[in-house]
């Protein structure tokens, strides 16, 4: 067997652990480094390998790591899809609502993922929960 078909073979077999891996790859980092996990998810800036970040996604739509506050890390960015500066929504007397509902949402790993790609907002008004009052706050400021 040459060397690059055992090269070829090894990758796909490295390839095929890892992606097997994944999921439980997260959930150990999520358990045994807590702080480390959650910098990951505050920083929807620093690329991260493809599968992971999917990976990390779904956990958090699964209810993975219940100290991540989807308030304080997505709404901001969310706002700002919506033309909306987070210091002064923050004043609106419906903001705690609005906290509310984007901590309770189902789909928050969909939503850190979209941050993270810097979805835009006709992407963002399909599963944000709070997107028709982002829109009439965008209306009103």
């Amino acid at each position: 067997m040459s060397q690059a078909a055992k090269s070829t073979w090894w990758n796909r077999l490295c390839e095929g652990s890892y992606r097997a891996s994944t999921r439980r790859l997260v959930r150990d980092i999520e358990a045994e480094s807590p702080g480390v996990y959650s910098e990951m998810l505050k920083d929807i800036d620093t690329p991260l390998e493809p599968a992971f970040e999917r990976e990390m996604a779904r956990h958090l739509d699964r209810g993975g790591f219940r100290a991540f506050v989807p308030a304080e890390t997505l709404m901001p960015a969310m706002l700002q899809r919506f033309g909306l500066e987070p210091g002064s929504v923050a004043e609106h007397a419906s903001y705690p609502s609005l906290r509310g509902n984007c901590n309770a949402c189902p789909v928050a790993g969909h939503c850190w993922g979209a941050m993270r790609r810097d979805a835009g907002v006709d992407e963002c008004r399909a599963f944000c929960p709070n997107a028709a009052a982002f829109e009439r706050l965008a209306e009103t400021a």
